[in-house]
């Protein structure tokens, strides 16, 4: 998909805060602290980038994602995830693809999403819809 604004970069500055839900296209880098949910178009080639002493408190759903700060939520990248030296994540990170740097520290789960469905959800591999599930009591 061509998008005209692919090549625009919002910086949310050191010493800068923002209190409230993000929607971006193109490239977003954080230096400074978001305190809210950041999400971008699955089908979009949008890049976030939250730089050493950037901080998010919130949901990320953002295709390409480079931590070397904080992230206090879930992470969720359909495309590539960097967790670089300095990244602290704190909360659970769906990737497709994802690199992960000696230092990067993640506090939750790691769950790939390789396999994806038409509504962009996590597939689980090897379940069988034709199987059911009973409580034995």
């Amino acid at each position: 998909m061509a998008s005209t604004g692919g090549n625009s970069t919002t910086l949310i500055a050191k010493h800068t805060e923002v209190t409230g839900d993000l929607h971006f296209r193109g490239n977003l880098v954080v230096e400074g602290t978001v305190r809210g949910n950041i999400s971008a178009h699955s089908d979009s080639d949008a890049r976030l980038q939250v730089v050493d002493g950037g901080t998010i408190e919130g949901e990320i759903r953002v295709p390409n994602v480079v931590v070397n700060g904080n992230v206090k939520g879930d992470v969720h990248a359909s495309g590539h995830l960097e967790l670089a030296s300095k990244a602290m994540v704190e909360g659970n990170v769906h990737y497709k693809l994802i690199e992960m740097v000696k230092g990067a520290q993640v506090n939750g789960s790691l769950v790939s999403n390789v396999e994806m469905d038409t509504a962009s959800e996590p597939r689980m591999l090897g379940f069988n819809s034709d199987e059911t599930v009973t409580d034995a009591d």
